[in-house]
């Protein structure tokens, strides 16, 4: 057996069957939901992995996957896995220019989608000419457009249920989209056994990786059940997928939502005794804070014991209230990206006042990007990993020769974050390079910015842009969204709040104060929003 998620997802089903693998609440507070064993979930996704093939998808074409949160989406991802078909993400916010695109940059040969989207897929379908199968979750409204496609339950029905597929391998694929807040998404392939690795911490995130593939269902026979992970981010950006995958590595029960609602994740957390929470950022993590602050404050908690971040920053002042309302958890900011998979994990002294510090794991540097070595403490350089990095960006050789880059021996992505490093190797993340605001020559990262508006007491979410400005190229804008009740704060006042959190040059020079800062479904920041947001402002 080799590293390969389906080989090993199966390893795990064989020894702890009847264990309760996938909770799904469908729409929340309805009461709708379904219950699938190890043994169950396999046997779904043999169903779809048959199904795929016997359509004549063959092994190595890639399917879209676009849809909600949903038992469909683990299973289908599951059974493209199974049959070696490569699964791809898509973003179901796209509109039908954007869907396009990423059907045709994608190569997609088959998409499975809810009937929501029904549509924009009907749009965009005819320009995407490798797309030939459709397979469709659910019913569509009432004048939805008429397309032909496959129901999902007909597929179910048709699948064989049992496994009997060809013999797979470390190196089948497995491709992340990533990006379109700065640019058209981008696909990362990776190896399936560097994903384990690098995304999956080896089948065990927070101890020593597995040495063996067989050593994976050897730990789950020696466990026992009773960890339950949550990802309520949409499992089309990456990190929830992922972090379900954990879910299954470890033997362990995973819930899913179809869409993010606060109250319903907590009486989920409730009812199912959730131990760990992945969310993105404040955007997901204030919600909570204000339920259990008001309509849920009973509510019982006490099993949850872990809550982590991936693609956006829980900010001091937010994790310290959420602190006080669930006292036993940890809240662990990570650090990673859909290029490197999991880097390190946030210090306890991250703050606005000593910035996002990581110490990240062995394989991770900053380093100069014209000469790739290592920069001296203090100095700003971009992080980069070795070991377990991608093949590269599908469809792009550019931008994959401007990324991935060979140095003693070994293979390296550099990833988009600038970064310093101390004596003791602890990083200072300083922000994404492309959003980096140039004022009068001096440098200054939203992101830096973003955290100490954030701990201001009448600020609920905000994001940072850069303005051009005649005299200094461009100043520091702050896209503000006040709490509920708040008093309306001066520009004075929030610069008066950050002169002793940040360096006289980061503080904002404009103040937009917006109804809701525009986020992705997943909590990530829209900086082309905020831009236009401020720039629009400043007249």
């Amino acid at each position: 057996m080799e590293y390969n998620l389906a080989d090993l997802f199966e390893s795990v089903v064989d020894v702890v069957p009847d264990r309760e693998a996938l909770v799904y609440v469908d729409h929340p507070g309805t009461g709708a939901e379904r219950r699938l064993t190890y043994a169950e979930l396999d046997a779904a996704a043999n169903r779809v992995g048959h199904h795929l093939l016997d359509s004549g998808i063959r092994p190595g074409e890639h399917l879209g996957l676009h849809l909600y949160n949903g038992v469909e989406y683990l299973q289908t991802v599951l059974g493209c896995l199974k049959a070696r078909i490569v699964p791809v993400n898509v973003n179901y916010r796209y509109v039908a220019e954007e869907l396009v695109y990423l059907y045709r940059d994608a190569d997609l040969v088959g998409l499975v989608f809810d009937a929501e989207f029904t549509d924009r897929v009907a749009a965009a379908r005819p320009r995407a000419e490798r797309l030939r199968y459709l397979v469709r979750v659910g019913a569509p409204a009432p004048g939805a457009a008429a397309m032909p496609c496959v129901e999902f339950a007909q597929v179910e029905a048709a699948g064989s249920p049992e496994r009997g597929f060809p013999a797979r391998s470390g190196d089948d694929q497995f491709i992340i989209y990533t990006g379109g807040t700065t640019g058209m998404p981008k696909g990362v392939m990776w190896r399936q056994e560097d994903l384990f690795f690098a995304g999956l911490g080896g089948g065990a995130p927070t101890g020593e990786p597995v040495k063996k593939p067989e050593e994976l269902a050897e730990r789950v026979a020696a466990g026992g059940a009773g960890i339950t992970f949550f990802p309520t981010a949409p499992l089309m950006h990456g990190t929830s997928t992922l972090t379900a995958f954990i879910g299954f590595n470890f033997g362990q029960r995973v819930v899913i939502h179809r869409k993010f609602v606060p109250e319903e994740v907590l009486r989920t957390v409730e009812k199912e005794k959730v131990s760990s929470i992945s969310l993105v950022g404040d955007a997901m993590l204030r919600p909570l804070i204000d339920a259990l602050s008001g309509p849920l404050r009973d509510i019982d908690r006490s099993s949850l014991f872990s809550v982590s971040s991936s693609g956006a920053i829980m900010s001091d002042t937010v994790r310290r209230q959420f602190q006080e309302l669930v006292p036993n958890a940890m809240l662990l900011n990570n650090f990673g990206s859909s290029e490197s998979g999991f880097n390190g994990t946030a210090t306890e002294d991250s703050g606005p006042e000593r910035g996002f510090r990581v110490r990240v794991n062995a394989r991770t540097q900053v380093v100069d990007p014209a000469t790739y070595e290592p920069v001296a403490a203090g100095a700003v350089g971009r992080v980069a990993q070795c070991g377990h990095v991608p093949l590269g960006y599908y469809n792009d050789p550019a931008k994959t020769a401007a990324t991935f880059f060979e140095k003693d021996g070994e293979r390296w992505v550099l990833l988009g974050d600038m970064a310093t490093v101390d004596e003791e190797g602890v990083v200072t993340v300083l922000g994404r390079g492309s959003q980096c605001i140039n004022t009068g020559g001096e440098k200054v990262y939203p992101e830096e910015v973003e955290q100490a508006l954030k701990s201001h007491p009448d600020v609920y979410d905000a994001l940072v842009a850069g303005v051009p400005d005649p005299q200094w190229g461009h100043h520091v804008a702050a896209v503000v969204q006040l709490r509920e009740g708040a008093a309306r704060p001066s520009l004075e006042d929030i610069q008066t709040h950050c002169r002793d959190r940040l360096a006289g040059y980061k503080i904002p020079r404009q103040l937009v104060i917006t109804e809701s800062v525009q986020r992705s479904p997943s909590g990530k920041a829209d900086y082309r929003w905020a831009r236009q947001v401020a720039v629009a402002a400043d007249g």
